[in-house]
């Protein structure tokens, strides 16, 4: 597979002070959904604008399928379709009206219709946008960025606001565009969605990549295998040390008086646990164990939960 997304050193200041971006770098590869992850501020809105070519770089370098901005735009313009998270449309138009006006700016657009089939839209064809759901304007959005027929989707949040029928028939849909060769740079703010869809993703902080692979991969390098989750009454004063030092134990942290240990042997770790647990006198109130997940890397990495920066 060749490269469709590439950037080498992106940064972005803003008034000579604020550094958005601070030497990121990306290598997609075509065909793949590729994921873009970082809490609030961490730079993602920029580097996104970047890649499509509505903000300029400070510096850096970008290619789309080997083409620069700087001397392709139009070509690269009729490459890409564009899902913003808040795509404003017109609401004194019809949502057939609204996908056709979108097609025409395209040489090669797909047929409307089919589109808003394949969006569950077709019985809203002649409905005033401003009529319709918030969950329908959503899908109105996506269908104007594939009605462009791109070899690249860009999707800011594409299920944000959908009832749970529709996120999984937006997540066959970008299956579908991806098993015909399409590449997809999503962001998104629900961690099974990314761990669902994406063959590679990055987390972002900072400016800067902090974290980069495959959904497995960043699991089983940074949050361990499983999580073990507890509370005990009274609370343990001496803070997350003491549960650190138990044996298999790689990380601990604390979330809302419940305490997580990301640990690779549970069968080793719960005994010891529960050992100490008697030994502080304390009472158990709850015990959990299940397998490690993404959110438990992003918070690892950044000290916060994806959806809390929502």
């Amino acid at each position: 597979m060749g490269v469709a997304i590439e950037c080498l050193g992106l940064r972005k200041t803003y008034d000579a002070k604020v550094e958005a971006l601070r030497g990121l770098g990306l290598q997609i590869a075509e065909g793949e959904c590729f994921g873009l992850l970082g809490p609030n501020g961490a730079g993602k809105t920029t580097a996104i604008e970047i890649l499509e070519g509505l903000l300029q770089p400070t510096s850096g370098d970008v290619r789309i399928f080997g083409r620069s901005w700087h001397t392709d735009a139009q070509q690269l313009r009729q490459w890409l379709g564009i899902s913003l998270q808040e795509t404003r449309l017109s609401d004194k138009l019809t949502v057939r009206e609204t996908v056709d006006l979108f097609a025409s700016f395209y040489r090669q657009p797909l047929s409307s219709a089919d589109v808003l089939a394949a969006l569950a839209l077709g019985e809203k064809a002649d409905a005033w946008v401003g009529k319709l759901s918030g969950g329908q304007r959503q899908r109105l959005a996506v269908a104007t960025a594939l009605v462009a027929n791109p070899r690249i989707l860009f999707l800011d949040e594409p299920t944000t606001g959908l009832d749970p029928q529709s996120r999984r028939q937006l997540w066959e849909i970008i299956g579908e565009f991806q098993r015909g060769g399409g590449t997809v740079l999503l962001t998104t703010h629900y961690m099974d969605e990314a761990e669902r869809l994406c063959d590679r993703l990055a987390i972002i902080d900072y400016g800067q990549t902090i974290a980069e692979g495959t959904p497995p991969d960043l699991i089983e390098r940074l949050g361990g295998q499983n999580v073990v989750e507890f509370s005990i009454a009274p609370a343990n004063h001496n803070g997350l040390e003491s549960w650190r030092d138990l044996p298999g134990v790689e990380a601990a942290r604390a979330d809302n008086g419940l305490v997580s240990l990301s640990v690779r042997q549970p069968h080793v770790t719960i005994p010891a646990l529960l050992e100490a647990v008697s030994r502080q006198g304390a009472k158990l109130l709850h015990l959990t164990t299940r397998q490690a997940s993404l959110e438990d890397v992003f918070v690892r990495l950044t000290g916060r939960h994806l959806r809390e920066e929502a």
